[in-house]
C-alpha cells in the first residue's frame, strides 16, 4: 500500500501552473511526513521552470516551479521557489518550461527514465545542428551540489516501477498543454524536433526561447 492512490488523483493543471505544483508540493509532504525522517535531516527540493507561457503567471505570480522544505523537522512545499528553501542542500535545478513539459506527463521506471534521457538528447543534437552553434539551450551549466538521500528518495520514489513514486503522481495530475498537441513526439513525449515541420521548428525555438 503506497501514501499515494494514483486512482483517486485527478488533473490538476499545465506542467508549472500553481494548481499542479501545489498538489505535486501536498502530495510529496503527505509522502515525507509518513516517512518518519530521521531528526536532524534538512532538504529541500525546488523546480523552476523559466520561460513559462504567460498564462502561466497569471495573477501577480512570479515564478512557475514548486518546492519540497525539510527544515528544523518540519516538512512543508508549495508554490514557487523561495530561498528559505534554495538555501537548503538538496535539488534544485532551473530549466526551460518548453524542453521538460511534454515528457513530465509520461508515466515511467527506471528504464523509461533512461530512454525520456536519451530521446532529450536527441533532441539537443538536433536542435543545436539546425541553428549551427553548441549548446543553444545552454544544457549541462553545473549547478549546485544534488544531495538526495535514501532517506528522502526512498519515499518519494516508492513504487516507481510499478506506475507510483513522486514523478508518475506528477504525471497523473498533469494536463497536458495545447503547445505541443501537433509536434511529433517519442513514446516517452519528447519532441522529435527532426520530423517537425519548419515551422514546428520555429514555433518549438520560439517556446523555449532559443536564438534563431
Amino acid at each position: 500500500m503506497y501514501v499515494i492512490d494514483m486512482t483517486k488523483l485527478k488533473k490538476e493543471g499545465e506542467f508549472g501552473s500553481k494548481a499542479w505544483g501545489e498538489a505535486c508540493a501536498a502530495a510529496s509532504v503527505k509522502i515525507l511526513e509518513a516517512a518518519n525522517l530521521p531528526e536532524g535531516l534538512d532538504w529541500a527540493f525546488t523546480e523552476h521552470y523559466l520561460y513559462p507561457p504567460a498564462r502561466l503567471l497569471e495573477g501577480g505570480r512570479e515564478q512557475a516551479g514548486y518546492y519540497i522544505l525539510v527544515k528544523d523537522g518540519k516538512i512543508s512545499g508549495g508554490d514557487g521557489c523561495p530561498d528559505e528553501a534554495r538555501a537548503v542542500n538538496g535539488f534544485h535545478i532551473s530549466a526551460r518550461w518548453a524542453a521538460l513539459c511534454n515528457q513530465s506527463g509520461a508515466f515511467y521506471g527506471t528504464e523509461g527514465q533512461r530512454q525520456r534521457s536519451a530521446d532529450e538528447a536527441v533532441m539537443y543534437k538536433s536542435i543545436e545542428a539546425y541553428l549551427g552553434r553548441p549548446n543553444p539551450l545552454s544544457t549541462g551549466v553545473k549547478g549546485p551540489k544534488i544531495y538526495w538521500p535514501d532517506e528522502i528518495g526512498g519515499p518519494l520514489m516508492d513504487g516507481k516501477e510499478e506506475g507510483n513514486g513522486l514523478h508518475n503522481i506528477a504525471a497523473a495530475m498533469q494536463i497536458a498543454s495545447p503547445e505541443f498537441a501537433d509536434f511529433p513526439v517519442t513514446k516517452m513525449r519528447v519532441p522529435i524536433f527532426d520530423e517537425m515541420t519548419e515551422a514546428q521548428k520555429k514555433a518549438f525555438l520560439e517556446l523555449l526561447q532559443v536564438e534563431m
